[in-house]
């Protein structure tokens, strides 16, 4: 016979001593009865403390997943998001509808940006995960091909609490719903998303499946199967999926606002004065416009380019992009690239993963973050000057102070867990780091980072920190 959550908790003593004897909240213990299942990550204590077998603990899940998935839709529900623990959380779908019996499958994460919802769901960088939007009001600036950073759309969905509001701006072309429609990409309304935010915050990051049927049938045990058996971001190479496949040249340089328009602001044309090879690992455009305003050529390369082929370019510098996935894996084919390039002394740039992958050709390691950094508040102090900066931020890895070589020093870190924001080498012209200085959220913080490359090329050698 199946053991139930309260035949455990009862076991236990009571809520108050089942959260002291397994090390976990009361607010934990509250959602195990809630989902009528203790998740995974808790079945090694609760084993401990009751003397109950892995065995037992798997029943009970699948006990409580038949439970749920008996549940009848709630009045009004037409689309669900499933989280690998069991979960199930009712709402409105917008956007593309699923096929029958799928999803749209990844990473739940949440982003905490007020402003730029477009531009957060065109980053290549949120490849493989369901975006969930912590500001509540989304779509009312439409949509315009002006503000996409990339061709497509590389995440799975999207999670708002308030139905989408209309656009009310005028440059917007069309609405957010008809945009996501177009490109293939589910979304869910009337989901707190406050509660879903605690829970990845508390919980870590789970596999969700959004599904939006167009006939409005769910096979709840289907999409539950299938969350728990996405293998998850840890080991995924990504950036070879996002990535451009062959080279080209880009020429524009950041915008500015005209009468009704946005051109490329004057004087802001490359001088031509240095090459520079861009690798593409997910690139936003806006970088590269900010590259050709600092004064560079820009000649983009995709991810799994060698060092002979980016070389083969005669650049002045390398610039590494960001990028989705996990940079262990990215490794494979960019660490060779990134280690030819130092060796031929040619100066190099890296942001998000493009951080994450010099620091590991440094000889360096990185990690998965309990809890990744996705908004556009993320402050960061710059160790040289104490200067802290509002920074736009997307990335779920992040490089370990503690592997890092004696010539390679930390330049900046995160105000919010202290994590590694930047890294410079004392012996190789190369600095990189973890945030989106183009993405401008100070709105001008960081763009002096662009400016330190150049100078880095110009054989001025800055302070790199």
């Amino acid at each position: 016979m199946a053991i139930s959550v309260e035949t455990i908790i009862e076991r236990l003593g009571g809520t108050q001593n089942a959260a002291r004897l397994t090390g976990v909240g009361l607010e934990a213990v509250r959602k195990w009865r809630q989902a009528r299942a203790i998740p995974p990550k808790h079945w090694s204590a609760v084993s401990r403390a009751t003397g109950l077998g892995l065995d037992d603990l798997q029943v009970q899940a699948a006990t409580a997943d038949a439970t749920a998935a008996a549940d009848a839709p709630p009045e009004g529900a037409d689309a669900l998001l499933v989280l690998s623990d069991g979960s199930v959380l009712w709402g409105r779908g917008f956007g593309a509808h699923t096929g029958p019996g799928a999803g749209g499958i990844g990473e739940v994460c949440f982003s905490t940006g007020m402003t730029g919802y477009q531009e957060t769901l065109t980053d290549p960088s949120f490849a493989g995960q369901i975006i969930t939007f912590t500001f509540p009001h989304i779509g009312n600036v439409g949509t315009t091909a002006e503000d996409e950073e990339a061709t497509g759309i590389a995440a799975r969905g999207l999670v708002v609490k308030q139905d989408l509001t209309e656009p009310s701006n005028w440059r917007a072309t069309r609405t957010l719903d008809s945009w996501l429609r177009s490109r293939g990409i589910p979304g869910i309304s009337g989901v707190d998303t406050r509660a879903l935010t605690v829970r990845i915050r508390e919980q870590g990051p789970q596999t969700g499946v959004l599904a939006y049927p167009q006939d409005g049938r769910f096979d709840l045990a289907a999409l539950l199967e299938q969350a728990r058996a996405w293998p998850g971001l840890e080991g995924m190479d990504l950036a070879r999926e996002v990535s451009c496949t062959q080279s080209y040249e880009w020429s524009e340089g950041v915008w500015n606002w005209g009468d009704g328009t946005i051109e490329a602001a004057p004087g802001t044309r490359p001088s031509g004065k240095h090459r520079v090879v861009a690798v593409d690992y997910g690139a936003k455009r806006n970088i590269l416009r900010c590259l050709v305003t600092a004064g560079c050529q820009v000649i983009v390369v995709p991810a799994t380019a060698t060092a002979n082929e980016i070389l083969a370019h005669r650049p002045d510098g390398v610039f590494l992009s960001n990028g989705p996935g996990d940079p262990q894996a990215s490794a494979a084919y960019a660490v060779p690239a990134i280690r030819g390039v130092l060796d031929a002394g040619r100066p190099v740039f890296g942001i998000c993963l493009g951080h994450q992958l010099l620091a590991l050709a440094l000889g360096a390691r990185t990690y998965k973050l309990d809890q990744g950094h996705r908004g556009a508040n993320q402050p960061v102090r710059d160790l040289a000057t104490g200067r802290v900066e509002i920074t736009s931020q997307n990335h779920g890895f992040a490089v370990d102070d503690r592997s890092l070589p004696g010539d390679v020093r930390v330049t900046h870190l995160s105000l919010f867990d202290g994590s590694n924001e930047g890294i410079a080498s004392d012996r190789l012209p190369a600095f990189s780091v973890q945030y989106h200085p183009e993405a401008s959220p100070g709105p001008s913080d960081s763009f002096y980072l662009f400016e330190r490359f150049v100078a880095l090329m110009d054989g001025r050698h800055p302070g790199t920190g």
